[in-house]
C-alpha cells in the first residue's frame, strides 16, 4: 500500500493521522522485512526521538486491526509485523534466521467451503504460514562440496 492510501484508511476509520504515525508507517513501508516492535522504535526514535515505544505499540495495533500490516510468529515465541500487500497473501517464514517473505495466489476457497460444510463454522478469515528455512539459510548450512567438510 502506498502513503496515501493509509493515511486516507487511517481518516476514513476516524483516526488522526499524526507525525508520530506517519514517521511509524513510513519505516514500516520502507522495511523489507518483518519489525518486532523493539525494532521498530528503535528506528523510529532515529527519525523522530519525541515518539514513544507505547506510541509505537498503539500504533501497531490499530493498523493490525484496519489491515493494513501483518502480524507474523517467528517462532520462539516472539513475533514482528510486516508492510501487507495489497493482495491477499501468506507468509513463508524462515525457521532460522526469521526471515519473512510475502506470497500471494494462495487461494484456499475450496478447503474453506469444505471445511464450513463439514463443522458448521462460519468461517470469517485465513491466515497461511509455512515455516521453514530461506534460501539463504539452506545455502548457508550445506556441506562444502570440495572439502565433505559441513558447514554447520
Amino acid at each position: 500500500m502506498k502513503l496515501e492510501e493509509i493515511k486516507e484508511c487511517l481518516r476514513k476509520s476516524g483516526y488522526r493521522v499524526t507525525p508520530q504515525r506517519m514517521a511509524i508507517i513510513r519505516v514500516m513501508l520502507a522495511s523489507p522485512e518483518h519489525l518486532t516492535p523493539a525494532t521498530l522504535y528503535k528506528k523510529v526514535s532515529l527519525i523522530d526521538p519525541q515518539v514513544g515505544e507505547v506510541t509505537v505499540y498503539r500504533t501497531l495495533n490499530m493498523l493490525e486491526s484496519l489491515g493494513l500490516v501483518c502480524l507474523v510468529h517467528t517462532g520462539d515465541n516472539t513475533h514482528g509485523y510486516i508492510s501487507r500487500p495489497a493482495e491477499h497473501h501468506g507468509h513463508l517464514i524462515c525457521s532460522e534466521c526469521g526471515k519473512v517473505i510475502n506470497f500471494t495466489g494462495c487461494d484456499v476457497s475450496g478447503l474453506e467451503k469444505r471445511l464450513a460444510k463439514e463443522t458448521g463454522f462460519v468461517i470469517q478469515n485465513h491466515r497461511l504460514d509455512f515455516y521453514g528455512k530461506c534460501r539463504d539459510c539452506v545455502v548457508g548450512r550445506r556441506a562444502d562440496s570440495k572439502t565433505g567438510v559441513s558447514l554447520y
